[in-house]
This record gives structure tokens, sequence and C-alpha cells, in this order.
């Protein structure tokens, strides 16, 4: 599988997203990162948890496991062990036929399932791998998060990092 861009989102973002550099190989890349912090952080100022901030290194690792996936065609969450305290969120959808509000909007569409209480038992239907990338999402300990897009001519892949990492047994979310 031929691999087309990686769109590292390595630009240093602060509580007022002020300009940083970033890798300019188009407009879309210079407003990924604002695009995708503002996502999450609608959903997060709609919980009244605390809005998330850039963590460059996060974003580093999102790119580095995006382009594997991108690579190898494989769609699955990396190995806990490599990213300890890490939590991940995965997209994957037809190349350029969605805009990043509408990839982080798939997450957020779990929020119909989700119900307020002690993780595991925050959903709806019974099952919390409906809303866990919600969840994580709206994690209120989880200040930080990177994110990357990486693409082969046919599919986008997305992977967003958070730190510190969400959906912990036994701890109350929402």
């Amino acid at each position: 599988m031929r691999l087309r861009s990686v769109i590292p989102l390595l630009a240093a973002a602060t509580a007022s997203m002020a300009a940083a550099p970033v890798f300019a190989q188009s407009s879309f890349a210079a407003q990924f990162p604002a695009r995708v912090l503002a996502a999450h952080n609608a959903e997060r100022a709609h919980a009244r948890v605390p809005l998330l901030v850039w963590d460059n290194a996060l974003g580093s690792a999102a790119a580095a496991y995006a382009q594997q996936l991108a690579l190898t065609g494989r769609f699955e969450h990396s190995n806990r062990r490599l990213r300890p305290g890490t939590g991940e969120n995965l997209w994957m959808g037809t190349h350029r036929a969605f805009p990043v509000e509408a990839m982080v909007g798939a997450w957020a569409s779990e929020k119909q399932w989700f119900a307020p209480g002690i993780f595991p038992n925050v959903s709806r239907s019974g099952s919390w791998e409906d809303v866990a990338h919600y969840t994580q999402m709206i994690w209120p300990t989880t200040m930080r998060v990177g994110c990357a897009l990486a693409s082969t001519p046919r599919v986008d892949y997305l992977v967003c990092r958070y730190a510190s990492a969400g959906n912990i047994d036994g701890r109350r979310v929402g």
C-alpha cells in the first residue's frame, strides 16, 4: 500500500492557540491542530470538564502510529504497554471524504449512549465499548492531546493520543 501523506500535528498549542510553526504542507496541515483541538474542546466544554491543550510528544507518537496503520492497512489499537498512561482513539474512513470535525464527531456521537457513572458502567446500551471513544474525549483527568492523520490513496487514518489515559475502571465520568 502506498503511503500518500502524513500530517503530524506538531504545532505547539497553548490555551489561546497562539500562532506556532507547523509542517506547512498545505493550509489543511496548518489548520489541523487548531481544528482537531477545537472539536475535542467543544465536547469537553459541553461536558463541563477542563479543556485540553496540545502536546507535541503525543502528536509525534500519534503520527508514527498513524503512518504504521496506513503502511500496513491494519486498523487496531497500539500496544498499551508501549504507551503507558496514554489513551488512544482511532478513526478510519474514505480518503478526503470527511473533514476533521466529522472524524472527531464520530467519536462524540457516542454520547447518545452515554450515562454518567462509574466506569465501565457508563452506557445505556450496557456495553462500555459503545461509548469508549466519547468517554476518553471527556475524561475529567485527561489534560493533553496530540493527533495525526495519515493517508493512503483510498483511506485516511486519524490517531489521537491522550494523557493521562481515560476509561479507568472504578473512576467516575460525567
